[in-house]
């Protein structure tokens, strides 16, 4: 027996990528030079620092909880792994006399910076029941104050070896940090669709007793919830730096938790998430950002579109969970 084709519950399942195509078909007509590969090119460049990070909070929403702290703690990741591959010598440098490290060793540092952060407040937020909103808010605090605390300037004439990854450009033309941000698309995709873990997440959002009851040791993949979530933000915060060439302990990452959070894809009441609808997330949030800067609009505007966009998503998350119910 032949299906019919649901036109209802296909335009439910993709309405972020028809709002998609649908922004972008309107900024090509408002500034023709939008849909140019330059242009384009320079969005994804754009969008990639954030991208990653949102990747990262999906699994937190996807567990019904929430991570303010990936910002900040990109900064502080992005700060000290950058004193790290200042040149010998440098006047300037945060570290005198250490010199420069070899790239990959100081992103393994920065990895093992970031799963430490995330360990730490996974674990208060797993067996002391914080509210994460409560957990990572604090946590973000933390970090800001503690990447100050490192240093008071910013962090600058970082190692080429270093700048690599965020400021590289594949035959002078297509930037790397865009192939770094579809890696790390594929592999958040990998995580919560083909393994234990992944699935576990999704039980957790949808019912964390009946996760215990089914033998999910729920405080353990809400540790390694926060420790990817944290992994993404201080690979984030090495792009960062990478591609603006410092890290600047105040404003390296600020408020880029409100983007990464701002992505639809991912239900907020917890244990549901579409990975391919968190990707039209940030690319809307790309075309929105990119496109009123190029039409030239105030940036308090593009604040308030960001902000409508947040509360939106909620309102209409809630509404499709209310008519499940």
């Amino acid at each position: 027996m032949q299906k019919t084709f649901n036109t209802k519950k296909f335009l439910s399942q993709n309405s972020i990528w028809l709002v998609l195509i649908v922004l972008v078909i309107i900024m090509s007509i408002a500034q023709p030079s939008f849909f140019s590969v330059d242009n384009l090119l320079t969005l994804l460049s754009g969008e990639a620092v954030k991208g990653i990070m949102a990747f990262g909070v999906m699994f937190a929403i996807l567990s019904k909880g929430i991570d303010l702290t990936i910002g900040a703690s990109a900064a502080l990741v992005a700060c000290i792994t950058a004193s790290l591959v200042q040149p010998e010598g440098y006047a300037n440098a945060i570290l005198p006399g250490v010199g420069t490290l070899p790239a990959p060793l100081v992103i393994l540092i920065g990895l093992a910076l970031g799963a430490g952060i995330g360990a730490i407040y996974g674990a208060i937020i797993a067996y002391t029941k914080i509210p994460p909103f409560i957990a990572t808010l604090g946590a973000q605090l933390i970090c800001r104050a503690g990447a100050k605390m490192y240093t008071n300037r910013p962090v600058s004439n970082l190692s080429e070896q270093f700048r690599f990854l965020g400021a590289y450009r594949i035959g002078g033309v297509f930037p790397i940090i865009i192939v770094v941000f579809f890696v790390m698309f594929a592999i958040s995709a990998f995580l919560l669709t083909q393994t234990r873990f992944g699935k576990n997440v999704y039980a957790i959002g949808g019912n964390d007793q009946a996760a215990r009851v089914a033998g999910i040791n729920v405080e353990k993949n809400l540790i390694l919830v926060y420790i990817w979530c944290s992994l993404c933000a201080a690979i984030a915060g090495m792009l960062l730096a990478g591609r603006a060439g410092s890290a600047d302990p105040a404003n390296s990452g600020l408020n880029y938790e409100l983007d990464a959070i701002a992505v639809g894809g991912t239900s907020h009441t917890g244990g549901i998430c579409r990975v391919s609808g968190v990707l039209a997330g940030i690319l809307i949030l790309g075309v929105i950002n990119n496109g009123l800067v190029m039409l030239k609009v105030d940036d308090n505007m593009t604040n308030i579109v960001k902000g409508v966009i947040i509360v939106g998503s909620v309102v209409l998350d809630m509404r499709k969970n209310a008519k499940r119910a």
